[in-house]
C-alpha cells in the first residue's frame, strides 16, 4: 500500500503541475466544447494522463537501470507495462472521438446503427479498438498465463469500465472521483502485491480534478476512458479468482446497459448522499 500511495502523490503531483503550465495548449476551436453551462471550455485535457503515466515510467526505468530501486517492485513490471498499453490507447481513442465526434450518433446502440448501414464512427472505432486494447492489458496484466476465454473476459472487463467511467463523464469532477472511489476500493480488497503503476495514471487524474471542479477544462473521453481502464486493471488484481472476475463482467455490462435507458445523473441527483460527493468541490448547486 505504500508504493501505492507514494504512486498516487507523484501522478497528482505532476499533473497538477502539468495543467497549471499547458493551459494556454489546450485553448483552441478544435477542442471547445460546451460544458452543462452551456459555456465553451476546453476538453480533452485528459491526454495529459498518459503523459504523466509515461514522464513517471520513464524516470522509475532510468532509476531501475542505476540499480536504486524505483516505485513499483522489479516483479510487477507486466503491471507497468499493462497501465502504459492501456492509458496510451483508451486515451488516443478517446481523443478521437472528443475531436471527431461531435454530432454523431451516441451509445452503443447508435453506433452499431451507423455500423450497420456502412459507416464507421468515431465511437466505432473506440468500441472495436477499445476491445482489443483490452484484450492486449489483460494478456499483460496476466504474464502471458491466461485461457483465450479468460482473456477475453478481462479484456471485456478492461474495456467496459473504460466506457464506464466516460458514461460518468457528464458533470465538473465527476469521472475523477467515480474513477478515485473504484480504485480506492479494489486497493482495499488487493491482499498481494502493488498497485503502484495504475496509481500514478489514477494520481494523474486527481491532479487535475481542481481545474475540472473549477471548470477550466474537461477530461474529455481522453481523459474518462484511460481512467477507467485504470480501475479495470486494478479490479482484475483485487478479483484473482475467475468467479469473481465473471462477477465483475456482470456488473460492467449492466452499468453499461442501463445507461442506455437510464440517466446516471438522474439517479445521482435523486440521491441526497449521492448528490452531495457528486458536487462536492463544484461550483454547482
Amino acid at each position: 500500500m505504500t508504493s501505492t500511495a507514494l504512486a498516487l502523490v507523484v501522478g497528482f503531483a505532476t499533473a497538477w503541475v502539468a495543467a497549471d503550465r499547458s493551459a494556454a495548449l489546450f485553448e483552441v476551436d478544435v477542442l471547445a466544447r460546451e460544458n452543462y453551462r452551456r459555456a465553451r471550455i476546453p476538453t480533452a485535457v485528459g491526454v495529459l494522463v498518459p503523459v504523466v503515466a509515461l514522464l513517471v515510467a520513464s524516470v522509475e526505468l532510468v532509476v531501475l537501470a542505476v540499480g536504486d530501486g524505483g516505485l513499483l517492485p522489479p516483479e510487477w513490471a507486466p503491471l507497468r507495462g499493462a497501465t502504459l498499453v492501456a492509458v496510451l490507447a483508451f486515451s488516443l481513442l478517446g481523443l478521437l472521438d472528443d475531436v471527431a465526434g461531435v454530432g454523431q450518433s451516441g451509445g452503443f446502440r447508435g453506433h452499431l446503427a451507423e455500423l450497420a448501414r456502412g459507416r464507421l464512427t468515431s465511437g466505432t472505432v473506440k468500441l472495436l479498438g477499445g476491445a482489443a486494447a483490452g484484450v492486449v492489458v489483460a494478456s499483460l496484466v496476466a504474464g502471458g498465463e491466461s485461457s483465450a476465454v479468460a482473456l477475453l473476459r478481462d479484456g471485456a472487463v478492461v474495456a467496459l469500465a473504460a466506457n464506464v467511467a466516460n458514461l460518468f463523464d457528464r458533470a465538473p469532477g465527476r469521472a475523477v472521483k467515480v474513477a478515485a472511489v473504484a480504485f480506492a476500493a479494489a486497493a482495499l480488497l488487493a491482499r498481494t502485491g502493488s498497485l503502484a503503476a495504475p496509481a500514478v495514471g489514477v494520481g494523474a487524474g486527481l491532479g487535475l480534478l481542481p481545474g475540472d471542479l473549477r471548470e477550466r477544462y474537461m477530461l474529455g473521453d481522453a481523459g474518462a476512458n484511460p481512467l477507467g481502464a485504470l480501475c479495470g486493471i486494478a479490479w482484475l488484481v483485487a478479483l484473482p479468482s475467475g468467479t469473481g472476475r465473471w462477477l465483475l463482467l456482470v456488473v460492467l455490462v449492466a452499468l453499461n446497459a442501463a445507461s442506455e435507458a437510464v440517466s446516471f445523473s438522474r439517479v445521482i441527483d435523486a440521491a441526497a448522499p449521492l448528490r452531495w460527493f457528486d458536487r462536492l468541490g463544484s461550483r454547482r448547486v
